[in-house]
């Protein structure tokens, strides 16, 4: 029997975290082509500014960088290609619908590695305004002058 692998982060969209409200999360598959799953594998993959788009019913993330792989020759692909997302039709429509209302939008999380396929994380996001960034900050400083303070406690 094979062994089981742990997941296995890529890379992940910090900056989503930052600007948007998570909702919900997805998992998806991501097709990719001839050399691209090489670097992706060797972790060459940026999700800065990236974003997913559902047109004809299907999901397709855009301004994703997966650099050329270093090895490869002229049949290397474009790194910000259009890719399409593997998920069920019912999914695909579900989020459709959800990101028709005012305020929400697709966003990748996420890439790691499950078992031996690529896969992708989908957050349903809702932007965050500035004061509820600024909020976010405070709540962490706080809670680092709080563990300092604990640390450096001895009653």
């Amino acid at each position: 029997m094979a062994e089981k692998r742990p997941n296995t982060d890529i890379a992940q969209n910090k900056k989503a975290y930052h600007d948007y409200e998570v909702i919900e999360t997805y998992e998806a598959g991501i097709e990719l082509r001839g050399t691209e799953i090489k670097s992706v594998r060797s972790r060459n993959v940026n999700l800065k500014d990236s974003f997913i788009l559902v047109r004809d019913g299907q999901a397709l993330a855009q301004n994703i960088h997966i650099s050329p792989w270093g090895y490869g020759n002229i049949f290397n692909h474009d790194p910000t290609r259009a890719r399409r997302l593997l998920l069920h039709k019912k999914e695909i429509l579900r989020m459709h619908n959800l990101i028709m209302q005012k305020g929400y939008t697709l966003v990748p999380l996420k890439i790691y590695i499950k078992g031996r396929f690529a896969k992708i994380q989908v957050g349903l996001v809702k932007g965050k305004q500035v004061h509820d960034k600024r909020d976010v900050i405070r709540e962490k400083d706080i809670k680092r002058d709080m563990d300092r303070d604990m640390k450096n406690y001895r009653g």
